[in-house]
């Protein structure tokens, strides 16, 4: 009976796609509560193939509506409840998973939104040990590209790559403009190492904001002046201590030059941008 419950809410979980985060939370209850009673709540040698691939779903569901919801932690969660799924061997006659890529994918942007980097590198590593071919996968590929850039500051990258919507499903945009934001922040603090100051209608194009109205209001969640359409950044090599002059000046001439490579890079692909619109 336990079984025959399970089977049912699984299909109206994978064939709801309009369903409610409160309404799945409900079955998907019911689902783990079915798992408890059949002592399938976890992989194991004794596991049949049928319970297993139910077991594998139930979580995955879970997973697909926290994500939806922008439930971090409970997505979280549900990783974490398919890692042996995903790690362990399956029973013979199970089918690999269809949402284990995109899913895994999802975590990773995760990890990369919260700025976890090494986690997000040990995950690709342990992909990797398992014959997984991250770089051609399209859920993997998209999160392993977008690290690439972030660390290059190729920004203007990450953003046309947004812009043109080559997220692999729907459940990636959730994530769209977290990195917006800290995108956003990271070409802020770049153009205050790299000038003392800059137009206020390149700035608009440089945040990718949209009106200078919104360009002024961020500007002043910055602590910038604004000044006869101008934007004026504070001094920061003046606030941070100056010790070692020698090598702190040399270091500090490098990030102001990477910093006004980044600004080039991202404003020319803004300028691009606002002729094609």
């Amino acid at each position: 009976m336990a079984e025959k419950q399970l089977k049912t809410v699984i299909t109206q979980l994978q064939t709801g796609s309009t369903t409610s985060y409160a309404t799945a939370s409900t079955a998907l209850s019911k689902a783990k509560l079915a798992l408890l009673q059949l002592n399938a709540l976890t992989p194991s040698p004794s596991l049949s193939p049928v319970l297993y691939t139910l077991a594998r779903s139930t979580y995955e569901q879970g997973a697909l509506y926290s994500i939806r919801a922008k439930k971090a932690d409970a997505f979280t969660r549900y990783v974490a409840q398919l890692e042996p799924f995903y790690t362990s061997g399956a029973p013979k006659g199970v089918k690999p998973s269809a949402e284990q890529s995109k899913i895994t994918g999802l975590y990773l942007l995760l990890l990369l939104t919260q700025g976890r980097y090494g986690e997000f590198h040990s995950q690709l590593e342990s992909l990797t040990a398992r014959g997984h071919d991250v770089e051609d996968d399209k859920f993997l590929g998209y999160p392993i590209r977008l690290e690439r850039w972030l660390m290059e500051g190729s920004y203007d990258q990450v953003w046309r790559a947004m812009k043109r919507g080559e997220a692999p499903c729907d459940e990636y945009g959730v994530f769209s403009e977290i990195l917006r934001a800290q995108i956003r922040s990271e070409i802020a603090s770049s153009s205050e190492r790299a000038y003392p100051s800059l137009p206020l209608s390149s700035t608009k194009s440089l945040l990718f904001l949209d009106s200078e109205g919104d360009v002024i209001s961020y500007a002043r969640s910055r602590g910038w002046l604004v000044r006869d359409s101008t934007i004026f950044f504070p001094d920061v090599d003046s606030s941070a201590s100056t010790a070692e002059a020698g090598d702190g000046e040399a270091v500090m001439a490098g990030d102001k030059e990477m910093s006004q490579m980044v600004i080039k890079n991202t404003l020319g692909y803004a300028r691009e941008l606002e002729t094609i619109v």
